[in-house]
């Protein structure tokens, strides 16, 4: 019988308070001054966490295979744990940065105008889907801001203090939370009522996943996804809001938008959606991948049966751009 961890509630509300503390210290200064205090904890961060920095090696090397070298990939590893630094400082200034009158200086929405037009007439229920790239917070934050709050499928935080905080983060724009687990009526009734369910889609989906390619290798993906979307008609709206810098500034991209009207009807269409959103967040990766969360085990099921891919053989198969070599307005 697999042990479950207990929890000490005193411990829990002392890494709260901790946290707590560096939002606030955070908070007191420029967005530009935060940046130092990111790239000092991600320095710290890089050479501690062992164990991750070889997780972003092994899919580094499993995704691009010998097209990368070896000081390409830990530079791009450092870049992830930069990155994530810097997009935890935004998160902390974006309730005082970004509003109505100010957002267009922080933010450019590209390919969104079907999107928005879906969103205004309110026929059809929609899913909005992105991964753990960029800004995963910020594009939720700026819909909301817009009017349009979306219903966000999140695994709760074991710490709960934590995790009560970072829900009342998400709800200051009227966002809701369906848990991970638990959660699917909820879904359901979001969907009837032609609302907008998010999903991050990039993680591991164990076993009983459909496996589809992502960077050349079969990769276990939930299928909740696409059966929601069939079931409801829900056209599934693929995008990322991606650093362009300088400074704080993105773009939230729509890369695609898959109806499933556009469907053969057959039992193989949820493996064929599945596989169309994964091979979008494919080419929006592969854009920067230093904003990609390489550090968790992305391929970490594999099929029983069937022939093993090649690393790095993907069919988008084009060399991808180092963490110092990246434009920043790439894709615009």
């Amino acid at each position: 019988m697999p042990r479950h961890k207990v929890r000490r509630p005193w411990l829990d509300y002392l890494v709260y308070l901790g946290i707590r503390l560096v939002v606030a210290l955070a908070q007191m200064l420029t967005i530009e001054q935060s940046y130092g205090l990111a790239r000092l904890a991600a320095w710290i961060a890089y050479h501690l966490d062992r164990r991750h920095r070889q997780v972003g090696h092994d899919n580094l090397r499993m995704a691009f295979g010998d097209r990368l070298t070896e000081p390409e990939r830990d530079r791009i590893v450092r870049g992830v744990y930069l990155h994530f630094g810097r997009m935890i400082m935004e998160l902390l200034h974006t309730p005082r940065k970004l509003h109505l009158t100010n957002w267009r200086d922080r933010v450019v929405l590209v390919g969104y105008v079907p999107v928005m037009d879906q969103l205004l007439t309110g026929g059809r229920p929609l899913i909005f889907l992105s991964g753990h790239y960029g800004n995963w917070e910020l594009a939720g934050y700026i819909f909301g801001l817009f009017g349009f709050p979306t219903a966000s499928v999140a695994r709760r935080l074991d710490n709960p203090y934590l995790d009560r905080y970072i829900r009342w983060f998400r709800k200051r724009t009227g966002q809701t939370l369906i848990p991970k687990t638990g959660g699917l009526d909820q879904m359901v009734e979001v969907l009837r009522a032609n609302g907008v369910v998010s999903f991050l889609a990039d993680q591991d989906a164990g076993p009983r996943g459909v496996y589809v390619e992502f960077f050349g290798r079969h990769a276990s993906t939930h299928k909740a996804i696409a059966l929601l979307a069939i079931e409801h008609q829900a056209p599934v709206i693929v995008g990322v809001a991606r650093r362009i810098g300088p400074g704080f500034r993105y773009e939230i991209r729509c890369q695609d938008i898959i109806d499933p009207a556009d469907l053969t009807g057959t039992a193989d269409d949820v493996r064929v959606l599945t596989q169309r959103f994964t091979s979008a967040l494919e080419r929006l990766i592969r854009q920067d991948p230093t904003q990609y969360l390489w550090l968790h085990r992305r391929w970490k099921n594999q099929p029983k049966v069937g022939p093993a891919l090649p690393a790095g053989t993907s069919s988008q198969g084009t060399r991808p751009r180092s963490a110092e070599s990246a434009p920043r307005g790439a894709g615009r």
